[in-house]
């Protein structure tokens, strides 16, 4: 594993294993609750044996599998600290998702009001960036050095105090993105399509400085949605000098084949 730093700490897979086994905790009343969910929803018969662990899951993520007669359920350990009935309402969506039962938005409600709060977005971030490994980044390059870029932009338009993250190429070519900034290992991915003589300098420097915007701009929650792309993100946008120029050929590059889009 390799820190910020760059230094590297060896940690064995056995030992990992054994970290882990020693995150997972039971559900204080996890069974006795899920059996009552299994019958608000309107399930028939009695309801089954449940195991119910919280787990050390890198984002707030929930889980069931059926193993012979005993239900396997996981809550992200994000929610350990959450009210009875933010649990209800995790348990629900599981059991509502396994037996086919359309859910009850007074009983979801709670859980889904938690995950989008601005509070639980943060610990989500903080938490990933600990249990995230940032993805293995090329950083092999032909035409373009993204550091160097990075540097350059940074002191342009940041006053040079944006931290860098991560950089690196894709390690094969997208279809579907230019860029991509993962707030969770702290890491920025450019497209190795555009590390190419061909294309213009100009447009690698957007695409960069796109997603140096989201590292400012972190996303948000504004009422019920999330917002990426923020009134002040696109003011900032349109200050890059080739703006237009920019977009205009990442529009031809989309139209090529294998097609490419950037994510607005």
């Amino acid at each position: 594993m390799v820190d910020v730093n760059g230094e590297v700490t060896r940690i064995s897979i056995g030992d990992e294993a054994r970290e882990m086994r020693r995150a997972i905790m039971a559900v204080p009343g996890g069974a006795a609750l899920c059996q009552r969910m299994f019958t608000r929803i309107g399930c028939a018969g009695p309801p089954p044996a449940f195991r119910v662990e919280f787990y050390p899951y890198s984002s707030l993520v929930l889980t069931i599998r059926r193993r012979d007669e005993l239900m396997m359920v996981r809550f992200s350990d994000l929610l350990q600290r959450a009210p009875l009935a933010v649990l209800e309402g995790a348990a629900a969506l599981l059991l509502c998702k396994i037996y086919r039962r359309r859910t009850r938005k007074a009983l979801v409600d709670p859980y889904h009001a938690y995950a989008k709060s601005h509070k639980t977005c943060k610990r989500i971030e903080q938490m990933a960036r600990g249990r995230v490994r940032p993805a293995a980044l090329d950083a092999a390059w032909q035409q373009f050095e993204l550091n160097g870029l990075f540097d350059d932009l940074n002191g342009r338009f940041f006053a040079g105090g944006l931290e860098k993250p991560h950089l690196g190429w894709s390690m094969r070519g997208w279809r579907r993105q230019f860029g991509s900034f993962d707030p969770g290992p702290n890491q920025i991915l450019l497209n190795r399509r555009m590390d190419r003589p061909e294309i213009p300098r100009y447009v690698v420097e957007y695409v960069l400085y796109h997603e140096m915007l989201h590292v400012k701009h972190p996303t948000r929650k504004s009422g019920c949605s999330l917002v990426s792309h923020s009134a002040e993100f696109r003011a900032e946008e349109k200050l890059f000098p080739e703006f237009d120029k920019a977009r205009k050929a990442l529009d031809v590059l989309a139209r090529r084949k294998p097609v490419l889009s950037l994510q607005f």
